[in-house]
């Protein structure tokens, strides 16, 4: 299946809000952090797919700002299945040249979390083949609202003159300034919703909703939304 892809069309940053894991749990009456657990697994190979397929970027939401709101033991689960999946996950980067990074309020993590993203990303630093960007503590709006905040610092100071403030400077100011815009953003479990995820990047990127629980996302689907994004004709508001 993989061989039905053009290369050359592929999406160089494809973004994925994975979603569905609790559900996928309580449909077989187990703990939510056992849905947690099998959705590691679809991280894993969602992960060796994007790389074997060459794709540029791969930005994964794994924690949103509003996931703090769940019960202390569920926070707690995921804070260590993270933690585990560093440490099973850092021979895997390096071998595949994967450099890891991070967005969000990263500070809202607990210390030994951070200390272990630390840890991976400066050992991947070098990495050139795939970026993976896990968003940690994140929200789009939040986003935003920190780069409000920078423009109109470097305003009071005069650095930055705000009439001449482009969206180029925008982007510059967001977590994702190293990162080029997700040219495809996928969404597992039926819902469709953004759920405030890169609002600003998203603009021009084409969009696949899938009733597919996250833990049962694998290399088989995400080919085949491939295929379906290689046949979409992407204009960005103008005339072919």
């Amino acid at each position: 299946m993989r061989n039905e892809l053009d290369p050359d069309r592929m999406p160089k940053h494809v973004a994925v809000i994975m979603d569905g894991n609790g559900r996928w749990a309580k449909k077989r009456l187990l703990n939510r952090l056992k849905g947690h657990e099998k959705g590691a697994e679809a991280v894993r190979t969602v992960v060796r797919t994007a790389r074997k397929l060459n794709i540029d970027a791969l930005t994964l939401y794994a924690f949103s700002t509003e996931n703090w709101q769940r019960p202390q033991t569920e926070v707690s689960g995921l804070m260590f299945l993270l933690r585990r999946f560093l440490e099973a996950e850092r021979s895997t980067l390096m071998e595949n040249d994967i450099r890891l990074n991070v967005i969000g309020q990263i500070d809202r993590l607990p210390e030994a979390v951070r200390k272990d993203l630390k840890a991976v990303m400066a050992e991947t630093a070098a990495n050139d083949k795939m970026v993976l960007t896990l968003a940690l503590s994140y929200g789009a709006r939040a986003e935003i609202v920190d780069m409000v905040r920078q423009i109109a610092a470097a305003a009071k100071k005069g650095t930055i003159v705000p009439s001449a403030v482009t969206p180029e400077i925008v982007a510059d100011h967001l977590y994702t300034r190293e990162l080029s815009d997700p040219d495809l953003l996928i969404r597992t479990s039926g819902e469709m919703r953004i759920s405030n995820f890169l609002l600003w990047q998203i603009a021009y990127a084409e969009i696949f909703f899938t009733p597919t629980l996250w833990p049962d996302f694998g290399e088989e689907e995400f080919i085949r939304i491939l295929k379906d994004y290689q046949q979409r004709e992407r204009r960005f508001g103008a005339i072919p």
